[in-house]
């Protein structure tokens, strides 16, 4: 259970928020922060207009946590990452180092590279960070690009939370990251989109794995 939770309320947030939700369109979304938060009153909850600007820097400096779970969150930065002793953790919903960036699911499939997702600690690059443990997601023939988002998504929390436990028993590890053969990805337009839905209507997508 987070001793605080910093909200960011920005147009940003609210893009991103509406990019993950059409991507798992049809698939169950997880619970809101208010709904989370009914069972455990004593959780902190504070609301600044950028994740990286001085309310967020003051709030976490405040709070005297010495680790940070991103969820979400834009790109944060080294005012912030230094703040925590034991460093600041995210789950990303692609395989590292070969799909960073954004819309992993989307690019992996247009590139053929196999989907999973990936745990890390956060250093100043995008999803360039010491990996914790990283997990394939198997493809199978039917699938769609909604399913696979919503996979990799569930898959991430699984990771997290499996490395939360570790840093609780002291078994935590990691290693540098390798680097990767592909640039870091953009949000996916839509002829991208188009190419993926094809590619896994049709079944030529390379990673697919028998039933």
């Amino acid at each position: 259970v987070p001793s605080i939770i910093i909200e960011e309320s920005s147009k940003i947030a609210d893009e991103e928020r509406e990019k993950f939700l059409t991507r798992i369109d049809g698939f169950r979304v997880a619970p809101t922060i208010d709904e989370q938060l009914k069972d455990f009153p004593n959780v902190s909850r504070v609301k600044c207009v950028n994740h990286n600007k001085e309310d967020s820097e003051n709030a976490l400096k405040a709070s005297g946590v010495d680790l940070v779970v991103l969820g979400g969150t834009r790109i944060i930065r080294d005012n912030i990452l230094s703040i925590p002793k034991k460093g600041c953790l995210n789950s990303h919903p692609g395989l590292l180092p070969d799909c960073r960036g954004s819309a992993s699911p989307a690019w992996s499939v247009y590139h053929d590279i196999k989907i999973g997702s990936t745990c890390h600690y956060i250093d100043p690059g995008i999803d360039t960070g010491d990996i914790i443990q990283r997990r394939e997601v198997p493809v199978v023939k039917g699938d769609t690009y909604e399913k696979l988002c919503h996979s990799t998504l569930v898959l991430s929390g699984t990771l997290m939370a499996e490395a939360l436990d570790a840093i609780k028993d002291g078994s935590i590890s990691s290693y540098p990251q390798p680097e990767g053969d592909w640039p870091t990805f953009r949000n996916a337009p839509q002829d991208v989109l188009d190419v993926v839905n094809q590619k896994l209507a049709e079944g030529t997508y390379k990673h697919f794995v028998e039933n």
